[in-house]
């Protein structure tokens, strides 16, 4: 099975506490033997998909396979084109270079539900949201990424895998379902 999860901010993406004030995905009632294809970390939200079979990891994670998965960044300022031209290309980070990626300005803001707690405001800094696609995830990538180019991530949501959005799963923050075969093949799907 292959069960898609809206996660919430502040739950880690494993089923084990490793401190009492962890939150975690044991808490959300899902089926035995299922475990995170992928991880979010923490302090980032959006569709996490689950599943017990392990062929969903190597099709969806391995990189031979480049598969798209799409986020939605909320950055401080707003980021003129010279800036999402760096991160199209690529950016250079200490341990390596990031592959290049699809990177758009969000135009109105994306409708969003606020988050709890809310991100941290300042009233001389504008912010804007982002929207990145990227074939590979290495450990809070879109995060340094952004920052790299000078417009620090303050909320990141996964909003796509492949072409299922979660806008479109019906989904709320912290709840979760089995994908039906033409949810999977547009999980599947590439652009």
């Amino acid at each position: 099975m292959l069960l898609a999860f809206y996660k919430p901010y502040g739950v880690l993406s494993q089923f084990t506490k490793e401190h009492p004030t962890h939150r975690v995905l044991a808490e959300f009632g899902f089926p035995k033997d299922v475990y995170p294809i992928g991880r979010l970390d923490s302090d980032s939200e959006g569709l996490l998909l689950l599943s017990d079979e392990a062929k969903w990891n190597e099709r969806l994670l391995h990189p031979r396979h480049g598969h798209a998965r799409t986020y939605h960044a909320q950055v401080e300022r707003i980021p003129e084109e010279a800036a999402l031209e760096k991160l199209r290309r690529g950016v250079k980070l200490p341990d390596f270079t990031s592959l290049p990626c699809k990177a758009t300005l969000v135009e109105p803001d994306p409708p969003h539900p606020p988050r709890v707690p809310p991100i941290r405001e300042r009233k001389s800094v504008p912010t804007s949201w982002l929207e990145l696609t990227l074939t590979e995830g290495k450990n809070r990538q879109v995060r340094r990424m952004t920052a790299a180019v000078g417009f620090p991530t303050l909320r990141l949501i996964r909003v796509a895998i492949g072409a299922f959005a979660l806008r479109e799963s019906g989904l709320k923050e912290g709840q979760w379902r089995e994908l039906t075969p033409v949810e999977i093949k547009l999980v599947l799907q590439q652009d």
